[in-house]
């Protein structure tokens, strides 16, 4: 037979078993007949890989391997969900949709909340060309290598109707029974164990070795189509085109008319998740109509459109081995109980927070107790009640240290404080390697290769004493260390020299401030321009900076009025940080006072840079058009739904060029 034909004939003979298979649930063929067909085709494409098809079935196996995985800045952000907790919230959720609607008719779709890890899908004329995790919901790392492995992804769209370009959202996620199945292999082999479904889903995708990846059973479950031009009215026809067109759903989506059906539906799956094949932790409850989405629109991190509903945590009942108190980079003393472990939600649980002080005195905890374990959310194991019944005979109550577990110093609580904390701030060990772990990390100077372990092995050697000292740092002290050869002294000497580059935003973030996140430390950097000008800024000053109260003005005072941490910023500005904002000219009268909402991809800028451009000269930014929306910056495949509603309330929608020229 012709090989060309042949090779045609088994990629889609392949590609129907896979789908009839992942997707459908149905096989057709034995393994062994599939294995052999795929053989087959391995073997003529290596023989004519000038005949082999872009969607071959092949290219599932893997074999790339990434160094490390490249950025991509999503068209349009991942947004995270409000959670609720409870039917009231659900309600009050529906009064807000119905006051912002004004009296549109509007239904529900409903559908599982998967317990994965999310995955952006870009396809071009049908086929795959892009996979990219959520990351921070701005941009995620282009994981295309191992995405392509992922059986329930399609390569190659089935069907006819979908347009040149779409992106599809959805969850990857292990089976419950897989996953046993996974961990039962790993023990044979001497292997540790992975610890629960969602984390190995995580670490898999992060695998720089895409054969690895195919190794591992994943399932796409999509859930979300963006299209650039729109393709129905309402989410559930867009959930039956992803069908159609070869995409795996939960097949439990449906769309309610009122809150009876709703809760009905909620009251369903709490019971019924736990006979479901993967892990759910709630219920998406969104907005089906999808003109009225967009007339909702989004706040700064979530869509007013759409809420998760997360069921009440399991819990488990196990027995309290010991309690050990941490100290964190701020000095705050932590108490974390040792557990018998035990299965709770999916997960091994071996430790859970105690909080504080006073948490342990509200448990009445006492030594070897019974105590039943929850997790918050369904993520944070906690100890939310003790068995007194089940207590022995002379057990000792827990106590709160009164001196600092790390270095003996006695232990402080202010006033209106919950917590105690360890005013040894110079000396103490856990404190010192906290502060330059959080220093070098990617959201502060992002300095590649500075982690924990070497960090530790920094300080402990006497070679760092604060973050200060890091520029420092010499090739010679380095490359006499563990762990560090020529090369990777080089790189880490290298990568600490890069981050002088950071802006002064982020260095201000990077001094640890207690209070003081990354949005507070934009917001005062703007204000006061200069690490000097707000290191002697008084109480009030610094009160009247948006988002700034008491307690973070008091943080900064406090902060900046000890004479060490004077002298370590200090050292940072004669090593050459920025401790500065850089200003483009001077601030235009234009921008003051004008608000924009940005909307696609832009040649010279990021999303970001742009953003940042536009506060930096007295502009503001928004997530949606309203009436108030005085520019809509559209680049290339800006939102159509945003360009439509721009126009329909005369909004002024302007290109990256004109911006530019807008504020020359």
């Amino acid at each position: 037979m012709d090989p060309k034909k042949r090779i045609a004939e088994l990629t889609e003979q392949i590609k129907q078993h896979n789908y009839n298979y992942y997707v459908l649930a149905q096989p057709t063929i034995s393994d062994y007949e599939f294995d052999m067909l795929l053989k087959e085709l391995e073997e003529l494409e290596a023989q004519y890989p000038e005949y082999a098809l872009p969607d071959s079935p092949t290219r599932r196996v893997g074999g790339t391997v990434t160094k490390e995985f490249p950025t991509y800045q999503h068209l349009r952000p991942m947004l995270s969900l409000n959670n609720s907790y409870s039917k009231a919230d659900i309600e009050e959720f529906d009064r807000q949709v119905q006051k912002l609607s004004g009296g549109k008719p509007y239904t529900y779709l409903l559908d599982h909340k998967f317990d994965g890890v999310s995955l952006s899908l870009h396809y071009e004329n049908g086929l795959l060309v892009r996979g990219v995790t959520r990351g921070d919901g701005v941009q995620g790392d282009d994981i295309t290598p191992n995405a392509r492995t992922i059986r329930t992804v399609p390569l190659r769209l089935r069907g006819t109707g979908y347009p040149p370009r779409l992106e599809v959202r959805g969850e990857v996620l292990m089976h419950k029974d897989e996953f046993k199945k996974l961990n039962e292999e790993r023990d044979e082999n001497g292997e540790p164990p992975l610890a629960n479904p969602r984390n190995a889903t995580a670490g898999t995708l992060k695998l720089q070795d895409s054969s690895i990846v195919a190794s591992r059973p994943l399932y796409f479950y999509a859930y979300y189509l963006l299209t650039d031009t729109p393709l129905a009215r309402t989410d559930f026809e867009l959930m039956e085109l992803l069908r159609q067109w070869g995409f795996k759903l939960s097949g439990a989506y449906q769309v309610c008319h009122n809150l009876d059906e709703v809760f009905a539906y909620l009251d369903h799956w709490e019971e019924a998740r736990h006979e479901l094949k993967y892990d759910i932790d709630g219920i998406v409850i969104k907005v089906n109509e999808l003109e009225l989405r967009d007339e909702l629109g989004n706040t700064a991190k979530a869509p007013r459109w759409a809420i998760a509903f997360k069921y009440k945590a399991e819990e488990a009942v196990t027995r309290l081995l010991s309690v050990s108190f941490q100290v964190g980079r701020t000095g705050k003393i932590t108490p974390v109980a040792n557990l018998q472990p035990v299965l709770l939600a999916g997960t091994t649980v071996k430790r859970a927070s105690l909080h504080n002080a006073d948490e342990i005195r509200r448990l009445d905890l006492h030594e070897e107790d019974y105590v039943k374990v929850e997790k918050g959310g369904d993520i944070i194991p906690k100890v939310i009640t003790v068995l007194r019944e089940k207590r022995k005979p002379g057990a000792r109550p827990i106590t709160f240290p009164e001196n600092c577990p790390a270095c003996g110093t006695p232990l402080v609580k202010e006033e209106g404080e919950a917590n105690h904390f360890c005013p040894n701030t110079q000396g103490c060990p856990p404190q010192i390697k906290g502060r330059i772990i959080h220093f070098a990390s990617r959201g502060a100077m992002d300095i590649d290769g500075l982690g924990t372990e070497i960090v530790n092995q920094l300080v402990d050697a006497g070679l760092v004493k604060n973050y200060a000292d890091l520029y420092d740092l010499t090739y010679e002290q380095l490359v006499g260390l563990e762990r560090f050869a020529e090369l990777s002294a080089r790189n880490l000497l290298n990568s600490i020299e890069k981050s002088k580059q950071k802006p002064f935003d982020k260095v201000l973030f990077a001094l640890g401030i207690r209070f003081v996140g990354a949005t507070v430390a934009k917001k005062l950097a703007r204000h006061f321009t200069s690490l000097e000008a707000l290191a002697q800024a008084e109480l009030e000053t610094l009160k009247s900076v948006p988002d700034v109260g008491e307690q973070i003005a008091r943080s900064v005072r406090e902060f900046f009025s000890h004479p060490e941490n004077l002298k370590t910023v200090q050292r940072l500005l004669d090593a050459g940080l920025k401790v500065r904002m850089e200003k483009i000219g001077t601030q235009s009268e234009q921008l003051i006072g004008k608000s924009f909402v940005i909307s696609g991809v832009f040649n010279s800028h990021s999303r970001e840079e742009i953003k940042e451009l536009i506060e930096s000269l007295g502009g503001e930014v928004k997530s949606s058009v309203s009436s108030k929306t005085t520019y809509l910056l559209a680049g290339e495949h800006a939102g159509p739904s945003k360009i439509s509603k721009a126009q329909k309330l005369g909004v002024t929608i302007i290109s990256e060029q004109e911006f530019m020229e807008l504020i020359a």
